[in-house]
């Protein structure tokens, strides 16, 4: 059975996916991982990765470039990731609906429908899917969850050490382990977490990006993946506030 989850993809039309992507935060290489000793706490993730005060986030189709982005709004401001990374919009003065504005790049929202802009072109949408973002009440102890399909399998980080819990194959094996951070690029939204021991080795990758879960198609803030065991799982995640 084919391992992970099929993120939906962006398929580019003309210039204007150029210019989201062009927008959106420059993601540089992995740097060489640092040599690293597990701290007595744990880091501090992006921002990116969270929905802030939002209780909700929500999932968007959009044409004619037949993109699909996630938004979560705040009070002041509104989130907003495509499969190119992700932008802090701040709410802007419109007569009617609601208006988010950074720079060139702007978001309309009516009701289920809304529109992106751009310096090269709009995007209409239409709300797809919404999910209620999960809360530390749901996930005690956790600052970031992710999860997939196929077998199913879930990554907890706990808030408090740098520890990974994982469940894979519908919860029959779990593991708890230390790791380190090789990569963590705040800008970008980007985190690379490697076991601090030899065996068993595990990758976690966490990027700030939209991604659908491919059996529910609820929205998330990032990509997910996972490698452990000689096996790699795809999947989607948020970062749980406090």
């Amino acid at each position: 059975m084919t391992r992970g989850l099929h993120l939906i993809q962006i398929t580019a039309a003309g210039v204007l996916a150029v210019a989201l992507a062009g927008c959106a935060t420059t993601q540089a290489p992995d740097a060489t991982p640092a040599k690293t000793t597990v701290n007595s706490s744990a880091p501090l993730l992006p921002s990116v990765l969270f929905a802030g005060t939002a209780e909700r986030f929500q999932g968007w189709h959009c044409t004619p470039a037949n993109q699909h982005l996630v938004s979560a709004t705040n009070a002041q401001d509104l989130r907003l990731w495509s499969l190119h990374g992700a932008w802090r919009l701040p709410q802007a003065v419109v007569a009617s609906g609601a208006r988010y504005q950074n720079g060139e790049i702007s978001f309309w929202n009516r009701g289920d429908q809304a529109m992106v802009e751009t310096p090269r072109g709009q995007l209409q949408c239409t709300l797809s899917d919404q999910r209620t973002a999960l809360t530390r009440a749901e996930q005690p102890g956790v600052m970031f969850f992710g999860q997939g399909n196929e077998p199913g399998w879930t990554i907890a980080l706990a808030h408090d050490a740098p520890t990974l819990k994982m469940e894979l194959n519908y919860g029959d094996e779990r593991i708890e382990l230390p790791y380190i951070i090789s990569v963590m690029d705040n800008d970008a939204g980007r985190v690379v977490l490697e076991n601090s021991r030899v065996e068993p080795f595990f990758r976690l990758r966490i990027e700030a990006a939209a991604c659908f879960d491919n059996m529910s198609g609820q929205p998330y803030p990032a990509r997910v993946t996972l490698n452990y065991a000689g096996e790699q799982y795809s999947g989607c995640g948020q970062g749980i506030a406090p």
